[in-house]
């Protein structure tokens, strides 16, 4: 069943948890892409006290963060290296400033649209990594700010019971309080992680 925005408005490391395990949908004009969530990054909020300093939104909304300062289900994507896009799904209610990171995902349907949007991807590196998911999800800028609820791109609930195990984050050792916060979740098991 596709999520309605009461799943999405939970703070960020709630939803995180609650997304691994789930469906990452895009309904494209070639076909529909599947892939189960595997592992996530919640960003924003506080920890202990201390706010989340590696959140893109901890100095407040700039044009390029607006999207995350909306109400959850909508998509934040942006550009890292100059040549890469990310998607994190906001969360949490209109003005929070949260959402959570998709970094990698198992393929379900669409898989060789997914090896025809990344032709030399092999094994778990055709989706195991937040940049080669949205490449293979067919995932683009022009998607940013989209809503989940309505859009043909959205998250299902997943039908299996799943076990998740709570991690550090990566990849940001700039954060002076968030680099210890452990709110990397990953699906126990899966080799569909980014490392």
């Amino acid at each position: 069943m596709r999520w309605q925005r009461k799943d999405y408005i939970g703070n960020a490391p709630e939803t995180a948890r609650k997304l691994i395990g789930s469906i990452l949908v895009h309904e494209t004009p070639e076909g529909i892409l599947k892939g189960r969530i595997t592992e996530c990054e919640a960003y924003g909020g506080f920890l202990d006290g201390k706010p989340d300093d590696a959140a893109h939104c901890y100095k407040g909304m700039t044009e390029r963060t607006r999207a995350m300062f909306d109400i959850g289900g909508h998509v934040y994507i942006y550009l890292i290296y100059g040549m890469y896009l990310c998607m994190n799904v906001v969360c949490g209610p209109a003005g929070t400033g949260s959402g959570v990171l998709l970094r990698a995902i198992q393929p379900l349907e669409g898989i060789e649209i997914m090896k025809k949007n990344r032709p030399r991807a092999k094994g778990r590196l055709l989706t195991a990594g937040p940049a080669r998911l949205t490449m293979a999800m067919g995932i683009d800028k022009t998607m940013y700010g989209m809503d989940l609820t309505s859009g043909p791109l959205y998250i299902e609930s997943g039908n299996e019971p799943v076990e998740v195990e709570c991690t550090p984050r990566i990849n940001i050792d700039y954060a002076e309080n968030g680099r210890t916060f452990p709110w990397r979740f990953v699906l126990k098991g899966s080799p569909w992680v980014s490392r």
